[in-house]
């Protein structure tokens, strides 16, 4: 299992106040207060003990509700699109699910640039963006559930073997804690 936490590109922990929204404010496109903000989600633990957040872009959607504006890297259970309720402590709860499939990789050494832009190509029919940090020590794929498991998981299995190195990819909103499916993406009956 990863420590996704412990070198991964984390962050030191924010202070209580900076936990759930920062907001941008104004901006040079938009000179009215935005509705725009980051939210630290809680990631895990470092070694030490300590919390780790992973900072995402977020909408503020009404009485502390976040609209994901990205998907995560490291924390799971989320992607862009849900609507979350933040805890002081990083800890959330989805209040909607969005549209949307996060995938996770890490690799080692990090993806070489080729390798993050065949992914990109490759999840591109399928309306999937593909992002990484500058050093590449992960990526995260957002892609529409619309465009299947199986076409995701063919994209991912035709690109691993050309992955230099070590390489670990999954679902980071598709099983809970438990590793049971979490089903969202299915139509309710009846």
């Amino acid at each position: 299992m990863l420590d996704r936490g412990a070198g991964r590109g984390a962050e030191p922990a924010p202070q209580a106040s900076e936990r759930v929204c920062e907001h941008f404010g104004m901006s040079i496109e938009n000179p009215a207060r935005s509705d725009y903000c980051h939210v630290a989600l809680r990631a895990g633990f470092a070694g030490s003990g300590a919390p780790v957040f992973e900072t995402l872009p977020a909408r503020s959607v009404g009485l502390g509700g976040y609209e994901l504006m990205g998907s995560p890297g490291m924390v799971e259970g989320c992607a862009a699109g849900d609507v979350l309720k933040i805890d002081s402590d990083g800890l959330f709860q989805i209040e909607r699910r969005g549209p949307n499939l996060c995938i996770q990789a890490f690799g080692r050494p990090p993806f070489a640039a080729e390798s993050v832009d065949s992914l990109s190509r490759a999840f591109a029919p399928l309306a999937g963006l593909v992002e990484a940090p500058a050093d590449r020590r992960f990526l995260v794929v957002t892609v529409p559930v619309d465009a299947g498991f199986p076409a995701v998981e063919a994209v991912m299995e035709t690109w691993a073997p050309s992955v230099s190195g070590l390489l670990e990819w999954g679902f980071g909103n598709v099983f809970g804690p438990d590793g049971e499916p979490l089903n969202w993406w299915q139509e309710p009956e009846g």
